[in-house]
């Protein structure tokens, strides 16, 4: 089947699906830990083992997937996974109406949320390749992470709006409600998919790792996995813990926060529409290495947060120089990991790269709530700012091309 370029009936509806997706998330941004801190009274400690614990289970769960999705239909699994999310999610704010909403029902929530999100990762970027030329994945990529960026500038503001009005737990309905029309709008895609590889006839170990052997023997995806890993954990293990700080600590409303995150985005949307002409100019090492290394010179900024105006504009300033240097350093490594990754490994490289990024986030989640037991969250988060700058050095030094010979994948170095 000839595959059709970043703006075709396949990949619009997929596109479509991602958005509706990420606006439901944006209008969601930190309704789940507020519903952990305010309605059932949790700590630091607590969120960020809600946070981990969601991840690092749901991440055991999906190891099995990578084969499992490698060789079947895509969109039905994009399909199944957006409506396990929905009921999923729906499921708190009719346990908050009955008065039997629980921190365990959360977990569970969590749980089925990560790995669900998991496999329409998976399934998501291998169906991408089939519809996008290889010269028109950065486009692509760049118009996702565009999509993001948009959605959480809209998001936050509304769903800080939303929580003050209705409630945390409805507006984590409302989250839940995007999922369903992510799943409608996969299932408008009409045009036929490729057919799957051929199934093994058993599934044996070798293929559960193949996703992880692949990326560790590639000289340029090892180091981008690595990074990848830790600075996402340290990044997102700083967001429970900032919640805390803002709300719990020094008295933000939850409006204030969710717009101390929202306007920064601008520079997603500029960081996201500049990645393919800077790639152009620049070359895909330079982008990588520098943009790679310059993301992470930004959060140490969050640990001087403080009450008032002040605080929000450290926020926002901080997050801005972040997010306008990861906003153009991802779509770069996703488009290069999708083109330089074998077409029957797609699934699972996607699946081993998504869950290890779990696994590391949850672990340093646990790892850096317990320091802010003991420590407060501001000194956590001047540690996790510390140590991102050390996150450069796994940048790789070259960049290096797939090819297949005669059965075996070789390396070319590339400028």
């Amino acid at each position: 089947m000839r595959r059709k370029a970043a703006s075709g009936g396949a990949f619009g509806w997929l596109w479509a699906a991602y958005a509706v997706s990420a606006y439901g998330t944006g209008l969601g941004f930190g309704a789940f830990s507020i519903v952990a801190i305010e309605i059932l009274g949790a700590g630091p400690a607590r969120v960020a083992v809600l946070s981990a614990s969601g991840l690092a289970i749901g991440a055991l769960l999906a190891i099995p997937l990578g084969p499992w999705i490698e060789f079947r239909a895509k969109r039905p699994i994009m399909i199944t996974a957006d409506l396990v999310r929905f009921a999923a999610l729906a499921s708190i704010p009719f346990a908050y109406l009955l008065g039997v909403l629980s921190f365990a029902q959360l977990l569970a929530v969590a749980v089925v949320t990560a790995t669900a999100k998991i496999a329409f990762t998976a399934a998501s970027g291998a169906y991408l390749k089939t519809i996008v030329p290889d010269d028109r994945l950065l486009v692509a990529t760049s118009r996702f992470e565009s999509t993001t960026w948009s959605a959480t500038i809209v998001g936050p503001p509304l769903g800080g709006a939303a929580i003050g009005l209705f409630g945390p737990a409805i507006t984590v309905l409302v989250d839940g409600v995007s999922y369903l029309l992510s799943a409608l709008a996969v299932t408008a895609i009409r045009e036929p998919e490729p057919r799957p590889a051929p199934k093994p006839t058993a599934t044996r170990w070798g293929d559960i790792v193949e996703g992880w052997r692949y990326i560790l023997g590639h000289p340029t995806l090892r180091p981008l996995f690595f990074n990848t890993a830790l600075f996402n954990g340290l990044i997102m293990a700083m967001e429970p813990l900032l919640a805390v700080l803002m709300l719990s600590h020094m008295g933000f409303p939850a409006w204030q926060y969710g717009l101390a995150f929202a306007v920064p985005c601008v520079g997603g949307l500029i960081g996201s529409r500049l990645a393919r002409h800077v790639v152009a100019r620049h070359g895909e090492r330079r982008v990588l290495r520098g943009f790679g290394a310059m993301r992470a010179c930004w959060p140490i900024g969050l640990a001087f947060v403080q009450p008032g105006p002040v605080g929000l504009l450290i926020v926002m300033a901080t997050q801005f120089g972040l997010i306008v240097c990861a906003s153009i350093f991802t779509p770069a490594v996703g488009a290069y990991r999708l083109r330089n990754t074998d077409d029957s490994r797609r699934a699972r490289v996607l699946t081993a790269w998504t869950i290890t990024g779990s696994l590391s986030t949850a672990l340093i989640t646990v790892t850096w709530g317990l320091m802010a037991g003991y420590t407060g969250p501001r000194a956590a988060i001047a540690a996790a700012g510390i140590l991102l700058f050390a996150t450069p050095f796994l940048l790789p030094k070259r960049v290096s091309t797939a090819h297949s010979r005669r059965g075996q994948t070789v390396f070319v170095h590339t400028r």
